[in-house]
Parts: C-alpha cells; sequence; structure tokens
C-alpha cells in the first residue's frame, strides 16, 4: 500500500496540488491539535490565574500581536474599518470570547468536585454546530431532514452525559449549564456574523472581536473582584506557561491555518474540527491530568460526536468555503 497522503480538494472542489495537499493537511492537523488543546490549557491556567482576568489577558495580547502583524505587513490603514462594521464585530467578539469562551473558563475553574473536567467541557461544546442549526431554523432557515437528525442525536447526548446516575451526577451540573450557556453566546455570535456587516478581513475582524471580548471579560473580572485580589506573585510558573500556549498556539496559529483553511479548503473538511477537537481534549486530559473517562463521559460523548458529524456531513453539499464572518461557522479561536 502507498503511505502518500490521501489526496485533498481545493475550495472550489477540484483535485489540489500535492504541495497544497500537504499545506491543507498540516493546517488541518494545527487547528486539530491546538484548538482541542486548548480547554486542557484552560484548566492549567486557572489553577492559580483569575479566570476572566486570565482570558482578558490572553486575547488583549493576541490582538496585540495580530493588529502589529497586519499593520506591518499592510501598513498603518489596515485596520481601519467603518463604524457600523466596528460595532458589529464588537458585539460578536462580546458574544464570542466574553460570553462564549469567558463561561468555559468559569466553569473549568471551580473548586474540586464542581470544576468541569476539560474533557467534557469540549464534549459541551461540541454542541455549537447543533445550536446554530437551531438558530438558523428560528431565522426562516429550511436546513435538510438530516440536519435535523443530527441536532437531535446530539441533544440526546448532550443528556446522556450530564444526566444524573443512581442520585450521583456524571458531571456537575451546575459547570455543566455554565458551558451550555456559553456554548449558546457562541451559537449566537456565530450566527450573526454571517448575517451581519463584519471587516471584509477576517483577521482585521479578529483584532476587533478579540479587543472588544478583552475589555468586556475585564468589566466583568473587575465587578467579580477578580482584579481587586490578584497577586501576579501567587501566579505558578505552570500557570503563566498555559496562558502562553492560549494566547499563541490557540488565539493565533490555530486561528491562522483555520483562516486559510477556509480559503483553500473545502468546508466539509475544515468543519471537521468540530467533532476531531473533543476527542483531542478528552484524551489529552486523561493522559495529561488524569482527567476521569467514565462510561457516561463516553457514550454521551460519542453521541454527541455522531450528531455533530451527521450535521456536517449533510452540510458538505456546499461546495465554496465561505470567509469567516460571512456565512462560516466560527471555529473557537478563542477557546
Amino acid at each position: 500500500m502507498s503511505s502518500r497522503p490521501t489526496s485533498a480538494t481545493d475550495a472550489t472542489g477540484s483535485p489540489a496540488p500535492p504541495a497544497r495537499t500537504a499545506l491543507i493537511w498540516t493546517a488541518l492537523a494545527l487547528v486539530y491539535l491546538f484548538w482541542g488543546s486548548t480547554y486542557l490549557g484552560i484548566r492549567v491556567a486557572v489553577e492559580s490565574l483569575p479566570p476572566l482576568t486570565s482570558a482578558a489577558m490572553r486575547f488583549a495580547a493576541a490582538a496585540a500581536v495580530l493588529a502589529l502583524v497586519l499593520r506591518l505587513r499592510r501598513g498603518p490603514g489596515s485596520l481601519r474599518v467603518p463604524p457600523r462594521r466596528l460595532g458589529s464585530a464588537a458585539l460578536v467578539g462580546v458574544l464570542l470570547l466574553a460570553g462564549g469562551n469567558g463561561l468555559v473558563v468559569v466553569a473549568e475553574s471551580g473548586p474540586p468536585g464542581d470544576a468541569v473536567p476539560s474533557g467534557v467541557a469540549a464534549l459541551l461544546v461540541a454542541t455549537v454546530p447543533l445550536l446554530v442549526v437551531v438558530l438558523r431554523t428560528v431565522g426562516g432557515d429550511r436546513p435538510r431532514p438530516w440536519t435535523f437528525a443530527g441536532v437531535a442525536l446530539g441533544f440526546v447526548g448532550l443528556v446522556l452525559l450530564v444526566l444524573p446516575r443512581d442520585g450521583v451526577g456524571g458531571v456537575p451540573l451546575a459547570g455543566a449549564l455554565t458551558v451550555v450557556a456559553g456554548a449558546v453566546s457562541w451559537s449566537v455570535g456565530s450566527y450573526l456574523s454571517g448575517r451581519i456587516r463584519m471587516p471584509a478581513d477576517p483577521f482585521v475582524a479578529t483584532v476587533y472581536e478579540m479587543v472588544a471580548g478583552a475589555v468586556a471579560l475585564t468589566v466583568i473580572a473587575a465587578v467579580r473582584g477578580e482584579l481587586r485580589h490578584f497577586d501576579p506573585a501567587e501566579v505558578t510558573g505552570r500557570s503563566w506557561v498555559a496562558l502562553a500556549y492560549l494566547m499563541v498556539a490557540g488565539s493565533l496559529v490555530a486561528f491562522t491555518a483555520y483562516v486559510w483553511l477556509l480559503a483553500h479548503a473545502p468546508i466539509s473538511l475544515v468543519s471537521t474540527y468540530a467533532y476531531v477537537n473533543p476527542a483531542v481534549a478528552v484524551a489529552l486530559g486523561a493522559l495529561l491530568v488524569a482527567e476521569p473517562v467514565t462510561a457516561q463521559v463516553l457514550l454521551g460523548g460519542a453521541v454527541i460526536v455522531a450528531g455533530v458529524a451527521v450535521v456536517v456531513s449533510t452540510e458538505r453539499p456546499r461546495r465554496t468555503a465561505p470567509s469567516a464572518g460571512n456565512g462560516a461557522v466560527r471555529g473557537p479561536a478563542g477557546r
């Protein structure tokens, strides 16, 4: 048998040259690994960092780096956008990063027994494509019957994952609901980003989304009292390394790879991150920090991933990959 990688197609469905195929699979591997590992990175970061403060620091730093790169490569006018589009990006950023990511960080930062394991958080966040289908339906879209079947299957998996067994919860219920609320916020942001006037360049849009998310997270952190009690000297080196990893790997490298994939690979292939990331997160959590992987987690997670896979595969006839913020379900750039 040949050991050569399977050939990929480009965003239009035409066979990609071998060099482009290698780039596509490399970028996809980066999205799989880095976005799948961000849930574990969050858990390690919040061991000694205030949750919302750490998220605000992460997105502020990532926004500054991305803005600097854009300015150096494209000139001083590269970040100039009309006020209305700037406001749209800010709204989406608050929903995605302050609401979506912020609630996940809070859920993972609870005391022992109440914190949601990183792998379980990833499985709960995997419901985002299912929630977006619900929003599309409410907005007047008519997804295919198999899409609805996938949504129903995914929500059955969600119930299996959080349903108490013999009076004992499979996962902390309050934390699980917090993650689901974050997934809802992320889904609303994803849905709106394809239906309101956003900055045309997805990298520019991301800068303003991250800035808005960081500002909102800072305000909420201040209201919660996180800033008043924050002492950088008490933060462990392990948490600082995790935060740096989230900034670079999660918010910069993986997102850049994701945006490049949207322009150069079929959306059906790019969308596979939605059911690969949870598997990566569960495996890393179990291997690196000994998070328990119970039969209930495996069953509920498998059903959720199967539902997402049905939804993604049903949408495959869409041959052209939309740009981020203009029709694509936004990936977890801030995860």
